[in-house]
């Protein structure tokens, strides 16, 4: 039954003329949110003597007011416009009943905030004024007398309609600042001033409060998430979101509607992409920056899945898909995890879009979803193509990685602009010489080229992803092994040079004290480490002529109270330097983002560096 046939129903049943004179009226919750009483007291559409409002309420919207939420805000001050309504009118305004507890605070939701009021309503024999279809029900079944508030079924139009025209992509409205928009298509927009005059903070809550209302009254529309300082709604095609002090310095609105529905054919895709969405790909990730066509690619596509005759369902926070009528959408943030998994292993969708996923369970949710056979499509914020595989990475075991994820669409500037596909191997990585290092490795390629373009792997204790045929002065797998021996090395001495003659053989230069520990028992350390590596490892002690130095840093010096501040040429910032005294390496500092050294004067090294710079011995070097 349709919501507005059951409230024609409930009409007939239980509602009462406006024009009625009553004697006392208890309002609930619903009416005071909705801003009804007030206007019907200044109106004149209702006669009464007394208005009794149960300190429930009061509680009630107090503690959503305490957590930030917008309907408490808009409930105490409907309250306010009742005193002020009922003063002019001359009608008496009384607050009776007992405070709740935290217990039916928390349980409002539940009724046991409605059944104190009807409580109430039923000892006064007043009539209980609602816009619950529930309580009214349930007033009526007890005998209490009771006038149901219907909404008018004629919908006006969408407070922020004024502010869309055909092109507009999304709006920025916020507290004391000229409204702006985005205009134009994904990927090819831009960002203007609309023509209305900057809204105070005032203002900015009456909007709100409008929104607010608009979306409890329409059928379209859905408060998704209301948190402290920050409400979500999704209205018709609009997802809107709202923020205020304390969690944001100043009331904000975004709305964001797309402007056009595309289909899969838009896309222009070759048979062979076509070909695999239809029969192979069933772990599908959608990727791109904010604001490319993500979500209207999408769409497209499960449009598509549909009208092949396939059952789709989505995953949304908030619901934002514009979709047929015939694919089901559920809504994360009213359900947990284990009720999404649960419903869509009972119903057995074909495809399931996992609209915006962002943290660790939606990532897990994702996998075990697609681990139990429901094809799965996930739409994720990516800068690169790789960086949408890299979400997964460390967030499920690397040998199901193919098995999760099969196909990569990357979109950018509205199109899609690379594909990759992912697959599993038993084969020696990219780089590595030695047969005996063979092991799993994810294939991820070039989906209209074949071409390989990263492989995945463990490498040691880390999994890494590691571009393919990439040349430099230090390959992938000698950054890797660089790093990988500094940490293990690190326990036997700081002072170390690694050089490495080729991508298979490797010079430690290290103390001579230091030697026997690298090298064990027998030689175990240093071989179990040339097994690791899968490469040869040569030992030698580094002496004073064999600590080389290369690429000196000019630098210059500044003085403060308790530090010394050694400022480099901007190129150096965010980079590993060596200290170099006398000719031996004494320390190793990362420079800020500023291309600056910090030390503390009253420090060891601090004093060293002074010493150092006073005889003109200080030397910096590239690491």
């Amino acid at each position: 039954m349709k919501k507005q046939e059951a409230r024609k129903l409930v009409k007939k049943r239980i509602s009462r003329d406006k024009k009625e004179k009553y004697d006392t009226i208890v309002p609930d919750t619903s009416i005071i949110i909705e801003g009804l009483l007030s206007e019907m007291i200044n109106n004149g559409e209702i006669s009464i003597k007394r208005v009794v409002i149960h300190e429930a309420v009061v509680a009630e919207l107090e503690s959503q007011a305490n957590k930030g939420r917008e309907t408490g805000y808009l409930g105490l001050e409907e309250i306010k416009n009742i005193r002020e309504a009922a003063k002019k009118k001359g009608i008496e305004l009384v607050f009776m009943g007992s405070r709740p507890g935290e217990f039916e605070i928390k349980h409002a939701k539940t009724g046991e905030i409605d059944a104190r009021i009807r409580e109430l309503a039923r000892e006064l024999n007043a009539t209980l004024l609602t816009a619950d279809t529930v309580q009214a029900l349930v007033a009526e079944a007890k005998g209490i007398d009771v006038v149901l508030y219907e909404f008018p079924e004629e919908e006006e139009e969408f407070v922020l309609d004024q502010f869309f025209d055909e092109n507009t992509m999304s709006v920025h409205i916020k507290e004391d600042i000229i409204p702006k928009a985005k205009k134009g298509m994904p990927g090819k927009w831009e960002f203007v001033d609309l023509d209305f005059e900057p809204l105070n903070r005032e203002a900015m809550k009456e909007l709100a409060k409008k929104i607010i209302e608009q979306a409890e009254k329409r059928e379209d529309g859905f408060i998704e998430m209301d948190r402290m300082g920050s409400t979500i709604l999704q209205v018709g095609r609009y997802r809107i979101v709202i923020t205020r002090p304390p969690f944001s310095e100043a009331y904000e609105i975004t709305a964001v509607r797309p402007i056009k529905i595309l289909s899969l054919e838009d896309y222009g895709l070759n048979e062979k992409l076509l070909k695999r969405l239809d029969e192979k790909a069933e772990g599908i990730l959608i990727a791109g920056s904010p604001g490319h066509g993500k979500t209207t690619f999408a769409q497209a596509l499960a449009k598509h899945y549909a009208e092949k005759k396939k059952i789709v369902k989505t995953i949304e926070a908030p619901r934002d898909l514009v979709v047929p009528r015939e694919i089901t959408q559920y809504a994360i943030s009213h359900g947990s995890p284990q009720e999404i998994r649960d419903i869509l292993l009972l119903s057995r969708p074909d495809y399931t879009i996992f609209d915006e996923m962002r943290n660790t369970p939606d990532f897990q949710l994702f996998a075990d979803l697609r681990l139990s056979g429901v094809g799965m499509i996930g739409v994720v914020h990516a800068t690169e193509p790789i960086d949408a595989i890299q979400r997964f990475v460390r967030r499920i075991e690397l040998g199901i990685i193919p098995h999760v994820v099969d196909t990569v669409i990357f979109i950018k500037n509205g199109s899609i602009e690379k594909v990759l596909s992912l697959s599993i191997h038993v084969k020696v990585p990219y780089g590595m010489t030695e047969a005996d290092l063979a092991r799993p490795v994810v294939m991820v390629e070039d989906f209209l080229t074949n071409k390989p373009e990263y492989e995945i792997y463990t490498y040691g204790e880390e999994t890494v992803v590691v571009p393919v045929g990439v040349t430099e002065t230090e390959t992938p797998i000698q950054r890797l092994a660089r790093k990988y021996l500094e940490e293990k090395l690190k326990r036997y001495s700081s002072k170390m040079k690694i050089r490495f003659l080729s991508d298979s053989k490797v010079l430690i230069l290290i103390p001579r004290n230091s030697i026997p520990g690298i090298i064990g028992k027998q030689g175990a350390t240093v071989s179990r480490l040339e097994k690791e590596l899968g490469i040869s490892i040569s030992i030698e002690p580094l002496e004073e002529e064999n600590l080389f130095f290369e690429n000196f840093i000019d630098y210059t010096v500044r003085h403060s109270k308790n530090s010394i501040i050694i400022i480099l040429p901007e190129e150096y910032a965010n980079m590993d330097i060596g200290l170099v005294i006398d000719n031996e390496l004494v320390g190793q500092l990362r420079a800020s983002r500023k291309a600056e050294i910090k030390i503390r004067k009253n420090s060891q090294l601090g004093k060293s560096i002074l010493r150092a710079l006073n005889k003109h011995e200080l030397r910096l070097v590239e690491l």
